[in-house]
């Protein structure tokens, strides 16, 4: 089988994928379409344990309510059950879906809205078609054409993503600074040990932070990054600054906000002129 039948049978396996997946979104049948999807209420929040892991999350004890039948349910983040929970406190809301007649298999989510359709792996397939037509297209038509079916995508993708991520970017901050300022603390230091794949030990160390917002809601969150040196941060006082509407994003470090927002547009505007490099050098060298 030559380059010509293999990217073929890829194109037709994976079209094949995404047309199944796009198909069963459509009918409705898909298992995040079926699964039922609830807020849960955190009811207690467990305090870290200085040294201990941070893989599991904050550990809370949260209610729900199973629509079908009324009942109530309490359940802990114990083991793996979703998303980890990072910023918790009493009373928070918190996604949780679960297949239909099962909320003991619940799950949590940060986002209760996303991956809704089931349209995740579909959308995969359908990059991975594109890819293989553009490495198609570079062999019968000569390496040119990959830069045009590179270029012209991210080019697209950068004018309809661009904008909308510099707002929110510049609307988290605005809120930041609109929130506090009120003192924190570090109240215990999170340490994780793994093996890479040429074994070396890679060690991580996240800060847990505590403060409470101007209306009485006692806040435990982890701090992964924004402290200088945090393996010796335990007992360090901060000052933190929030956004009123959703205490789960703040920050110690307001003007390390501003820096970080000129760097998002610095890197969003290069990497959208790339883009655009790309296609019109290939479309000179076609031409040419």
């Amino acid at each position: 089988m030559g380059w010509h039948g293999f990217l073929l049978w890829w194109c037709g396996v994976f079209g094949v994928v995404a047309l199944v997946g796009y198909g069963r979104s459509l009918a409705g049948v898909t298992r995040a379409q079926r699964a039922v999807r609830v807020m849960g209420r955190i009811e207690r929040v467990r305090q870290p344990r200085h040294g201990s892991s941070a893989s599991e999350g904050i550990a809370v004890v949260v209610t729900f309510r199973d629509p079908s039948t009324g009942q109530e349910f309490t359940v802990t983040n114990d083991g793996e059950h979703g998303d980890r929970i990072s910023t918790a406190w009493t009373g928070r809301e918190i996604g949780i879906h679960y297949p239909p007649g099962r909320p003991h298999a619940y799950r949590f989510t940060t986002d209760l809205e996303a991956g809704r359709r089931g349209l995740g792996w579909p959308g995969f397939a359908v990059f991975l078609v594109y890819v293989g037509l553009v490495v198609l297209a570079a062999i019968d038509w000569e390496w040119p054409w990959s830069l045009i079916g590179f270029g012209v995508p991210w080019t697209l993708l950068g004018v309809t993503y661009l904008p909308g991520a510099l707002r929110d970017t510049r609307l988290r901050v605005e809120k930041l600074a609109s929130g506090g300022p009120v003192p924190g603390r570090v109240i215990a230091v999170l340490k994780d040990v793994r093996i890479d794949e040429d074994g070396d030990t890679l060690t991580s160390h996240t800060p847990v932070v505590a403060f409470t917002t101007l209306d009485g809601t006692a806040v435990t969150a982890y701090r992964p990054d924004g402290l200088r040196d945090p393996v010796r941060s335990l007992g360090r006082d901060l000052t933190i600054h929030y956004t009123p509407d959703d205490p789960a994003v703040f920050t110690p470090d307001l003007a390390g906000e501003h820096r970080s927002r000129r760097s998002e547009i610095a890197f969003g505007v290069v990497a959208l002129l790339v883009g655009v490099a790309a296609a019109v050098a290939g479309g000179i060298l076609v031409a040419g």
